[in-house]
């Protein structure tokens, strides 16, 4: 673990390859697992003011579940998270022609319709952030469905840190991610 401001940052992310490959994977991420994508709470009144926008480009299911549970639902853990459709997928989740799961909240920002890409978990997955005391543990999330991109990522040479990291400073900010940066330098030199 390596401290960067307020922040626990583990070693997985500097040390393993990561880059999506939705050809292979389909998606899975936002269908598969028994809770939706962590919220923030800054985050809540986002997708209560956005949803007018993007609900014609959600499937008629995510609609219907978000419209019974809210944009956003309060987790077991008393975090935020997107609700599920069914106890299955992502309420925003849509499908191309190819079956491949995309989010709606996304695609609706490409097409300029709204200014929010999606929550900043999704944006950050791999990896995932937890509150501490007085730190947020910053951490890769190995999980099986993602072994294309582990794949894709060693290919390419891609650490898990320079793909997220358009996500890791809109998380922490540009200075944040420069000490990263200083301090993958010097792991990485340490360890040849």
């Amino acid at each position: 673990m390596f401290q960067i401001q307020d922040t626990l940052v583990s070693e997985e992310i500097l040390d393993e390859d990561f880059t999506c490959n939705l050809s292979a994977c389909k998606g899975e991420c936002c269908v598969a697992g028994e809770a939706g994508a962590p919220v923030e709470e800054y985050e809540k009144e986002t997708l209560e003011k956005i949803y007018p926008k993007i609900k014609s480009g959600l499937r008629p299911e995510g609609r219907k579940a978000i419209e019974e549970q809210g944009t956003y639902v309060r987790s077991d853990f008393e975090g935020l998270e997107t609700p599920l459709v069914n106890g299955k997928e992502c309420a925003y989740v849509t499908f191309n022609d190819k079956g491949i799961a995309l989010c709606g909240i996304e695609k609706a920002y490409r097409e300029g319709k709204i200014d929010f890409k999606k929550p900043v978990s999704c944006e950050l997955y791999p990896v995932r952030v937890q509150k501490l005391s007085k730190f947020q543990a910053v951490n890769y999330h190995r999980w099986d469905i993602c072994s294309p991109a582990c794949a894709l990522g060693k290919a390419l040479q891609t650490s898990v840190y320079r793909f997220t990291k358009d996500a890791l400073i809109k998380k922490f900010s540009q200075d944040w991610y420069d000490e990263l940066e200083k301090v993958a330098e010097l792991y990485k030199a340490e360890k040849t």
